[in-house]
C-alpha cells in the first residue's frame, strides 16, 4: 500500500521538538497492558522545569539526570508525551575539537 495517504484535506500536525538538561528522570513499572505484550516503563522526565511522560519497553533509558536531552514530544490533555525512540543525548558539536 502507498505510504503517506490520508484521507481528507487535514493538515498533519509538526512534532514539537524538545532540547534542554534533564534535571529529573524517575520510573514506574513494568506494566502489563495485556496477554503478550512486553512490559512498559514508564518515565516521568523533568527537563529544564517543564515535565514530561515517557513510555517504553526498556527497563533503562539511554540518559541518565545531567545530560543535555533531545527529543520529539506531542502536547495532550494528559500533558506532555515523548514520542517512542526519540529520546537521545544532544552532540555538541564544540566537544569534539
Amino acid at each position: 500500500m502507498a505510504g503517506g495517504f490520508r484521507r481528507g484535506n487535514r493538515k498533519r500536525i509538526p512534532k514539537l521538538e524538545g532540547r534542554g538538561e534533564l534535571q529529573e528522570l524517575e520510573r514506574e513499572g513494568p506494566f502489563k497492558e495485556w496477554l503478550g505484550m512486553p512490559d512498559l516503563y514508564r518515565y516521568r522526565l523533568v527537563v529544564d522545569g517543564v515535565t514530561y511522560s515517557y513510555q517504553t519497553e526498556d527497563a533503562e533509558v539511554p540518559v541518565k539526570v545531567g545530560d543535555r536531552v533531545v527529543f520529539r514530544y506531542k502536547e495532550t490533555k494528559a500533558g506532555n508525551w515523548v514520542d517512542r525512540n526519540s529520546l537521545g543525548k544532544a552532540i555538541d558539536p564544540s566537544d569534539y575539537q
